[in-house]
């Protein structure tokens, strides 16, 4: 496992190209942690260990190129001729 200033300097580099998407779910876990800054890592709540499988599962298709992936450009005007 990584040590607290490795992830920081990862995350400090990352959230330079990092997109909306990202920022936001940043945003959601400071307000999170603002809002409880007493909680104890152990209170929070745990991800099953089927989800963990299933977003490996994911990668390893979109890595192999079997998933169909689009940017938000595409869907839009993907989108837009729907309209």
């Amino acid at each position: 496992m990584q040590s607290t200033s490795e992830i920081r300097k990862k995350i400090h580099e990352y959230r330079e190209d990092a997109d909306e998407r990202i920022l936001r779910i940043f945003n959601v876990i400071i307000d999170a942690e603002e809002k409880n800054p007493d909680l104890a890592s152990s209170d929070y709540p745990q991800v099953p260990d089927y989800v963990y499988d299933k977003i490996k599962e994911e990668r390893g298709k979109y890595l192999n190129g079997e998933l169909k992936t689009s940017s938000w450009e595409e869907i839009k005007e993907r989108l837009m001729k729907k309209l």
